[in-house]
């Protein structure tokens, strides 16, 4: 499975932003996907996942603000970020597996791509 993440930015405290993630190779509807960040100075944290029927999971520190979606057609998910804090800041990976939810144990990742929420 490849993936290929877009979406990042620039974004002041309080506003928005919406990450996707395309998957492509395998049947992507098998695979859980999801998104893990990585802040400057610390260790990878899951943010949030989706199944194919579109069960979701997040991390406490984003519950509530974000929202993840998915577009089977299109193999596609959607990392819909609002309410958006400046330690919300970090590369987001974008992450798929079989099985995988709230963990960072996902057997594919696509390249990162930087979100900056400035205070």
């Amino acid at each position: 499975v490849q993936l290929q993440a877009s979406g990042g930015g620039l974004v002041q405290a309080g506003g928005s932003l919406r990450l996707s993630c395309a998957a492509s190779g395998r049947t992507a509807t098998d695979y859980r996907m999801g998104w893990v960040r990585q802040a400057p100075g610390k260790e990878r944290e899951f943010v949030a996942a989706i199944t194919w029927s579109g069960g979701t999971y997040y991390a406490d520190s984003v519950k509530g603000r974000f929202t993840l979606s998915r577009d089977n057609a299109k193999n596609t998910v959607y990392l819909q970020m609002d309410s958006l804090k400046p330690e919300d800041t970090a590369v987001y990976y974008c992450v798929a597996d079989r099985r995988a939810t709230m963990t960072l144990e996902y057997a594919y990742w696509g390249q990162g791509t930087q979100v900056t929420v400035s205070s």
